[in-house]
């Protein structure tokens, strides 16, 4: 996500986000959604990150519920596959399930597929996840999506070995990453450094923090904000920073997390 030279010294613009999984949405009522979203526009950001599972109840025709996203006003950056079971080959999701995603989210207008998966053990498994990973963005980018890798935490230990693996071994053509900050600085991770050096394949930055090993909202703990939006600037950077306000306990802080989160956000990337 590097700038274009096309136009000069043109500064990169860094896009505000949010996931939604700060708040509490039914799966199976639609409706949820759509409430979060209008939040989330009222606030001032410009897009939002959601799970998969919100459009469960949806079926038939999408065509009036992709109506309803447009009208937010808000870019749907990316639908997202967390599972607590991966693969047992590719350690992300099965394609059938990613195919079936993609082709919602290519109907709803969502730019972007994120991946989660499980930590790899082995060579051959580090292999087959980047070898998987690239047959999904292959199959994402007919469709008019580009896949993406969401880290957490064991992707960044032992070295980063993990996450250097995937970078390397993924088609930067089919396959982008969105860093998980938080999870990544909690594993020991130099994140500035990191952002850095792997800018051109970083389209999306989650940011979380906590203090004392509890969860805070950003701005209000130890992670390094600053200079993580210092690196992000002096790279270049043109992509998406959002928020990941949810809980590990599983609740849902909704505004009291995310308002402060969020004045904490573009005080790091102003407008």
């Amino acid at each position: 996500m590097l700038a274009s030279p096309l136009f000069g010294d043109t500064v990169p613009k860094i896009q505000l986000g949010t996931q939604t999984n700060a708040w509490a949405i039914d799966p199976d009522q639609i409706g949820t959604l759509y409430s979060v979203l209008r939040r989330i526009n009222e606030l001032g950001f410009k897009g939002f990150e959601t799970g998969y599972r919100n459009f469960q109840s949806v079926t038939g025709d999408l065509k009036p519920v992709q109506a309803h996203l447009e009208s937010t006003g808000l870019t749907f950056f990316g639908i997202h596959i967390f599972l607590l079971n991966y693969d047992e080959k590719t350690h992300i999701a099965p394609e059938v399930l990613y195919t079936k995603v993609i082709e919602t989210g290519s109907a709803l207008g969502a730019k972007h597929l994120i991946l989660s998966g499980s930590p790899c053990q082995s060579e051959s498994d580090l292999a087959n996840k980047a070898a998987g990973l690239n047959h999904a963005g292959r199959i994402a980018f007919e469709s008019g999506l580009s896949v993406a890798y969401h880290n957490h935490s064991p992707e960044f230990q032992k070295g980063e070995r993990e996450i250097r693996y995937l970078i390397e071994n993924t088609d930067a053509k089919a396959v982008g990453f969105v860093v998980d900050a938080g999870h990544a600085f909690r594993a020991g991770a130099d994140v500035p450094s990191f952002l850095s050096t792997h800018a051109s394949r970083v389209i999306g930055v989650h940011l979380r923090d906590s203090r004392n090993g509890q969860e805070v909202p950003l701005g209000e703990g130890d992670f390094p904000l600053e200079a993580t939006a210092r690196a992000l600037r002096d790279a270049n950077w043109s992509g998406w920073a959002l928020l990941e306000e949810e809980r590990t306990d599983g609740s849902k802080p909704g505004d009291a997390a995310i308002v402060p989160a969020f004045q904490a956000l573009r005080r790091a990337f102003p407008a």
